[in-house]
């Protein structure tokens, strides 16, 4: 758990940075481009993203740790929004081929549906306006290579990034390596569990969800529970939460009601649970427009529901120490009973595990990730 404890201890550990100034994190080449105000003032702060591209922005020799990741980028171009889910952010250990994280680089952040959104908890944090934080430590023995690829139909200027890290003689023998996956399912099935997170195997723990929840229907969609199905586990699991309101810490629909007797959504921050985003509606977005220019970003005040929801596992880390399934129910109450429920939902499963991970399956496409 990240806490102020040992602060006060020295280590042997080397700090660097490494931003579009310093793409190596070199020590002593910091700050060492020019610009028009003379030498060694900002000359390259950020760097652009060709359309299909996909940039290297560290490759790390380890042993090490990445303490800090902050980016930021804007959330559309004149071409279209939703760049926060046209943008995959990959990070890949030591030498494999395979990413260990594999997110669209909005969602990784907590930042769904292509929509901005401030983070105010212990590992994710997300400021204004997009300040994209993250303070998981990620260890990595031999290298780590994090690469971003740039999918939306445009050119993108100005992607900034700063990767803080130390250099080690060694890293502890039981030490883990982070991993984090998107999913999405566009349409759940009646009674079919959406899935979180399958096919995890080897020694590890889960340290955390994110999740996306577009409602397709009316009334109240957060019933479902969550199961944890752990180290053989098959019809069912070894645990479970009683509701979705209730594994976010929250209870009661996160419903309030004012003194005038209205009911309202009360959302929220903390360090280790939050509901921070809830858009009834969808409003149009008039910046990046021009008089010709189709309205982005939604076509008027027609969206549905959405809702977004992180738990963060860090005081109470869900071991397993040969595989781990995580699933959701789809289910709901309409005011008179329990329903199965069909919507369209989307999450990140965080977690630590030892080398080698199975392969993840392919990353939805473009097209079948924009946001309804």
């Amino acid at each position: 758990m990240l806490d102020l404890q040992g602060i006060e201890n020295i280590k042997d550990e080397e700090s660097h940075s490494i931003n579009p100034e310093n793409p190596c994190g070199e020590k002593g080449k910091a700050a060492t481009t020019d610009s028009d105000l003379g030498k060694s003032r900002k000359g390259r702060a950020a760097v652009s993203l060709k359309e299909g591209e996909t940039f290297t922005i560290a490759e790390i020799k380890g042993p090490g740790t990445i303490k800090h990741i902050w980016m930021t980028i804007a959330e559309a171009t004149p071409k279209g929004s939703f760049v926060l889910r046209d943008v995959v952010l990959r990070i890949y250990w030591d030498d494999e081929e395979n990413p260990s994280i594999e997110s669209p680089i909005g969602d990784f952040f907590c930042n769904g549906f292509g929509s901005r959104c401030e983070i105010n908890s212990l590992p994710i944090v997300v400021n204004p306006t997009g300040g994209m934080n993250c303070y998981f430590p990620m260890p990595f023995n031999k290298k780590a290579k994090i690469t971003v690829t740039n999918e939306h139909p445009n050119k993108i200027d100005g992607f900034f990034y700063n990767i803080d890290y130390v250099l080690q003689p060694e890293l502890p023998e039981n030490v883990s390596y982070f991993h984090a996956k998107w999913n999405r399912q566009k349409t759940t099935q009646l009674q079919n569990d959406y899935t979180i997170i399958d096919n995890i195997k080897g020694v590890g723990h889960y340290v955390g969800t994110f999740l996306e929840v577009t409602a397709l229907e009316r009334y109240w969609w957060g019933e479902g529970e969550f199961k944890f199905f752990i180290d053989g586990d098959s019809e069912y699991p070894s645990i479970t939460s009683t509701g979705t309101e209730d594994y976010f810490g929250g209870a009661w629909a996160f419903h309030k009601k004012d003194k005038s007797g209205r009911i309202y959504v009360q959302p929220y921050n903390t360090p280790f649970m939050g509901y921070p985003f809830f858009s009834k509606e969808d409003h149009t977005r008039d910046d990046f427009q021009t008089e010709d220019a189709m309205p982005l970003h939604g076509f008027g005040d027609d969206a549905l529901p959405m809702h977004g929801l992180y738990r963060w596992h860090l005081p109470d880390p869900i071991r397993f120490k040969s595989d781990l399934k995580v699933t959701l129910q789809q289910i709901g109450n309409d005011d008179i009973g329990l329903f199965e429920r069909s919507d369209d939902v989307a999450s990140v499963a965080y977690w630590y595990q030892k080398e080698p991970h199975q392969i993840f399956s392919p990353l939805l496409p473009r097209k079948n990730r924009i946001p309804r």
